[in-house]
């Protein structure tokens, strides 16, 4: 099974997040986390980020919970 490595500008496109969100999410466990290429260079799992993505969708349409927490 072959897997797609996405770099930076792919994961922030595909999540319309910023840069320092990514990273900051990462740091709290909120996000996948990325793979070393080498050197500098680091890019995220296509399926890891897949994933990520429909929990936000299927989280975001639960119902509201009592008292506005989801």
């Amino acid at each position: 099974m072959a897997s797609t490595i996405l770099r930076l500008p792919d994961v922030k496109a595909r999540t319309g997040l910023s840069r320092s969100t990514i990273y900051l999410r990462v740091s709290e466990g909120k996000f996948p986390s990325p793979i070393v290429l080498g050197g500098r260079a680091v890019g995220w799992v296509e399926a890891e980020l897949e994933t990520w993505i429909e929990d936000q969708i299927a989280s975001s349409r639960q119902p509201a919970r009592q008292g506005g927490k989801r």
